[in-house]
């Protein structure tokens, strides 16, 4: 039987398996990750610095940022809305952008002067900042391949009908974790 794991089956970030005293549990890291999504993709300041590049390429909304940081990080990572949206009224409060006129509800905004020059001020830090958005979005297109996502699951499947079958000897589940083990190790030798 499989448990959840922080809401998540086996997801993309790993799973649990518990029979009686025997229980194993993985997780697959991202990028700059400890523990799944126990550390956050970007500080308050860094994801002020995101936001303000972001809007000084062009006037946007909140909805419009979270998508392009979506889109910049292949779909690995979106920030909410409970996180984008008051850091947009801090911005605004800071005098770093300023809400323009816009069709509809939505708040539009642009870059200020002095959103201008903080960013050419910290211009390595920011550049670094979207060097990392890239580099999750290709380690995502490199670790997304539908072939070890569709063995993955194989195993998931597997080991469900053969540990959920009924009772299983320690030697049984011994040598499964001998498989599992031996053919983490032949992953890890790939070059």
């Amino acid at each position: 039987m499989f448990h959840h794991m922080r809401g998540r089956d086996c997801g993309p970030r790993g799973g649990r398996f518990t029979r009686g005293p025997f229980s194993f549990q993985w997780e697959v890291h991202g990028h700059g990750e400890r523990g799944g999504r126990s550390r956050r993709m970007f500080d308050g300041s860094e994801l002020r610095l995101v936001l303000l590049k972001l809007i000084e390429e062009q006037p946007r909304h909140g909805y419009d940022l979270i998508r392009d940081i979506e889109e910049r990080t292949g779909g690995a990572y979106a920030p909410s809305p409970g996180v984008i949206y008051p850091t947009l009224t801090m911005l605004d409060d800071m005098g770093l952008i300023e809400e323009q006129k816009s069709e509809g509800s939505k708040k539009l905004y642009a870059i200020t002067n002095a959103g201008q020059a903080l960013l050419t001020e910290r211009e390595e830090e920011v550049e670094a900042l979207f060097a990392r958005l890239e580099d999750l979005g290709s380690m995502r297109e490199r670790t997304s391949g539908g072939p070890v996502r569709r063995a993955m699951g194989n195993l998931k499947a597997v080991l469900q009908q053969k540990l959920g079958a009924g009772e299983v000897d320690g030697d049984t589940l011994h040598h499964i974790a001998a498989l599992i083990d031996e053919a983490a190790q032949k992953i890890e030798r790939l070059k």
